[in-house]
């Protein structure tokens, strides 16, 4: 068994009995924990229980590794692999009820900074739908045993995916940035969950995604599935505090680029 293999198995594993653990507590009632950078940016107690419990999972199984979770930070590993986590991806869904949220794990090979990291494997798993997606490098991006694959025609034009943030200050611009891509959409969809919407273009559900804002927890999994499923990943505008990232085939891809370019 390849490294690749062996962390994209327990990525899994671990996705769907977090996901599992989420759909539970979902199911009990939702307790506010905290607002993060604004008032609409909330954590639940589910969030932290969730990512202590992959925190424990992986310290148990791979000591030696790194962590870098949304909600308990950054601790540095001895191996070269750090494990990237969003345990509840899409947390405001999870907290009104609306089925778009799920957990995202990724392995990665370096330092937990995009830029620099080599991703081995992810899992993206929605819990409320029962739907896993996972990836290796090398070994491509996988939904209920079919192999998946980006579009590469859209001949209607492109049924896009993107997403706003929780500061007001910034909503001008993200609408802004939609605008200049409405010339080759078909239509514009608005999730509320970054891993899922780039399984969704993995997947071939949506023809691409771009969303500025996003940390590496958002994207660490998702990227690696449009990646495998043959698609285009590129971060732009890399040293402000709101990067853009732009998910696509290949065709697609390159008009979103053109579209929004490094100052939209």
């Amino acid at each position: 068994m390849t490294l690749e293999i062996e962390l994209g198995e327990l990525a899994a594993r671990l996705a769907r009995e977090a996901g599992e653990l989420a759909l539970r507590r979902r199911r009990d009632g939702v307790q506010l924990a905290a607002t993060k950078t604004t008032l609409a940016d909330i954590v639940t107690e589910a969030d932290r229980e969730v990512e202590n419990v992959i925190r424990a999972a992986l310290r148990d199984a791979r000591p030696e590794d790194g962590f870098l979770g949304e909600e308990s930070g950054a601790e540095p590993g001895a191996s070269g692999i750090t494990w990237v986590v969003d345990p509840i991806d899409g947390t405001v869904n999870y907290a009104y009820g609306i089925p778009a949220y799920n957990v995202s794990i990724a392995a990665v090979r370096g330092t937990p900074e995009p830029e620099s990291w080599e991703a081995l494997a992810g899992a993206v798993y929605a819990p409320a739908l029962d739907e896993l997606f996972t990836a290796v490098r090398g070994g491509g991006a996988w939904f209920d045993g079919s192999r998946l694959s980006v579009n590469t025609e859209t001949p209607a034009g492109a049924l896009l995916a993107t997403g706003f943030g929780y500061d007001p200050s910034t909503h001008d611009g993200d609408i802004e940035t939609v605008r200049r891509v409405m010339p080759i959409a078909r239509d514009v969809r608005r999730m509320g969950a970054a891993a899922l919407d780039l399984a969704y273009v993995a997947a071939g559900r949506f023809d691409g995604y771009f969303e500025r804002g996003l940390k590496p927890w958002d994207h660490a999994a998702g990227a690696l599935l449009v990646q495998e499923a043959g698609g285009v990943v590129t971060r732009l505008d890399v040293d402000s505090p709101r990067p853009m990232l732009i998910a696509a085939g290949p065709q697609v891809h390159d008009q979103l680029l053109a579209a929004i370019g490094v100052d939209a």
